[in-house]
């Protein structure tokens, strides 16, 4: 099957999302141009940006493609208003490699800092989910904005669990995480000595 349109070139998708980026957040909810098939892009699981088999070494172009970044039901895809492309997530796009507590009016609150730079407090509007690894353990996400998640790292896994509370959970005794007045269950108390 052939693509609708020629798949843009790097540099004509770089300078889109610059000019989009200056006047703000793109709001890439609203725009909707034509699909113009894949681009050799794929994120890493470990969050590492990669064009065409090399590393993005460059920061602020990570970040730049991050901020045009939206999920489609389809497939993951950087929008801009002229153009839109698709390209490989391995997990999740970012990656949590940070976290802060700090106390609120709604109890304790834990705001985590992502590998391009965004920030988000875990709660009602940016929960937690944690999945079983089938290999063994757990794996954590948080969502940061429309269907985009970040993994939370290993390191701030570990101190993420130290946070954990037991709390009933609809006649279940859950143990869980606590932020900005929301609970996430992460697994039945009486399986924590399986992790």
């Amino acid at each position: 099957m052939s693509n609708p349109a020629p798949v843009p070139q790097l540099d004509s998708l770089t300078a889109t999302a610059k000019s989009a980026a200056a006047k703000g957040p793109p709001p890439v909810h609203l725009w909707h141009p034509d699909y113009c098939g894949d681009i050799d892009m794929r994120i890493a699981s470990d969050g590492t940006w990669f064009y065409m088999g090399t590393p993005i070494g460059r920061p602020a172009l990570v970040k730049l493609f991050a901020s045009i970044l939206r999920k489609d039901p389809e497939r993951f895809v950087l929008v801009t208003p002229v153009e839109m492309v698709g390209i490989v997530v391995e997990d999740a796009p970012f990656l949590a490699v940070a976290m802060e507590k700090g106390d609120g009016n709604l109890g304790p609150s834990l705001t985590f800092r992502t590998n391009v730079d965004d920030e988000v407090t875990a709660g009602p509007e940016h929960p937690l989910r944690f999945e079983e690894d089938p290999t063994g353990g757990m794996k954590p996400y948080i969502k940061v904005r429309g269907e985009l998640w970040a993994k939370v790292s290993r390191p701030v896994f570990y101190d993420l669990a130290a946070l954990g509370e037991e709390r009933d959970v609809e006649g279940v005794t859950m143990f869980g995480i606590a932020s900005n007045g929301a609970f996430f269950p992460m697994i039945e108390a009486d399986r924590l000595t399986e992790f």
